[in-house]
């Protein structure tokens, strides 16, 4: 009786490598894809981000997993965009699959948008128009003698879906959790409440926490989006140290996001959700710059520009700005012989 082998997806060998750039945004690192990567047809974002799950997730896994990332790598794969406005489209990569939004990947393809020619530089503030799935994002890039600096972007409208929600963990502790979108839907709750805070309690009880929040969460919340439903999922949990006001002061905050990760920088997209969930509860008013920091201290900034409507929801126009910085460069490949080299993960 014969046995019907399945071959595996071809991997880029060493003439045709796939190459990256690497950048961090607060700490926070992401993989730009320059080349090697097929292209990814589909009439809109959201259909190119499905044919690269379905089709090309091996490249994923190669790309992010060890040993030539890591469990907490993010990447980008720039596409072809589909709306008239954009200067470039961007699909996000993590250790679970495809998000819809990626504030600190923003901020960096900004600046490499800038610095490598995919628009022409204009001082002091060169505009930068990035499709992502959930949407269009208006970047601005800082241009000093024809060198990129700091990156402000205007998100997707942002949205408290709920309020206080009231949940279990699955040892019967009880929570309140507010649900915001900016760009993905999150959960966000004081850590404090569960005796920890971010900054100084050990990261393995804030994930395990923000694990079991997510759980309580997709176990009795059904979200949704006006948009799309590929839009409808709950991305991740954002433990916060409870500073909700006042505005001048700065909060801190982990985000723990797609399969338990950690985000180093305080999250844009995050930040763009806290400050839907801050106004809509009267916490922060239109034009207030508030200081964001994350679970290692980097920062970012916060305001809400403008309030608008996504659908039935009020929502808002929110403007998040930081900084990143390039921390090298590589070309991948994989010997045909090396079954570990398609990608582990040990955590």
């Amino acid at each position: 009786m014969s046995r019907q082998m399945t071959s595996k997806p071809p991997l880029p060998n060493r003439k045709s490598p796939i190459k990256v750039i690497d950048m961090h945004t607060g700490g926070e690192p992401l993989r730009i894809i320059t080349s090697g990567y097929p292209a990814i047809p589909g009439d809109d974002i959201l259909a190119k981000r499905r044919y690269a799950r379905d089709k090309l997730d091996h490249l994923r896994r190669f790309l992010m997993f060890e040993p030539r990332g890591h469990y907490d790598m993010y990447g980008a794969i720039l596409v072809e965009p589909s709306l008239p406005e954009a200067d470039l489209a961007v699909l996000f990569i993590h250790n679970e699959g495809y998000s819809t939004m990626c504030g600190h990947a923003i901020v960096a393809l900004g600046r490499y948008a800038v610095d490598y020619g995919l628009v022409a530089p204009v001082e002091p503030i060169t505009p930068v128009n990035i499709e992502c799935p959930c949407g269009l994002v208006r970047a601005e890039v800082s241009v000093t003698n024809g060198k990129s600096g700091a990156v402000r972007f205007k998100s997707v409208p942002s949205f408290m879906f709920a309020a206080d929600v009231e949940l279990a963990l699955a040892d019967g502790r009880a929570f309140k959790t507010d649900i915001g979108y900016g760009g993905a839907f999150y959960a966000v709750l004081d850590a404090g409440k569960f005796g920890l805070e971010v900054g100084s309690s050990p990261v393995r009880d804030l994930i395990d926490l923000a694990q079991s929040v997510c759980s309580a969460v997709n176990a009795s919340i059904t979200l949704n989006h006006p948009d799309h439903d590929d839009l409808a999922f709950l991305y991740g949990a954002i433990l916060t140290d409870g500073k909700d006001a006042p505005a001048k002061e700065p909060t801190r905050n982990i985000c723990v996001f797609a399969d338990n990760q950690v985000d180093r920088s305080p999250t844009g997209s995050g930040v763009s959700a806290r400050l839907a969930i801050h106004h809509a509860k009267g916490l922060i008013p239109t034009g207030v710059t508030r200081t964001f920091e994350s679970v290692i201290g980097s920062d970012f900034k916060g305001r809400v520009l403008d309030t608008t409507r996504c659908g039935p929801y009020p929502a808002i126009i929110a403007e998040v700005s930081g900084k990143a910085h390039y921390s090298g460069e590589a070309s991948f490949w994989h010997d045909t012989d090396d079954e570990i080299g398609r990608g582990f993960i040990v955590r």
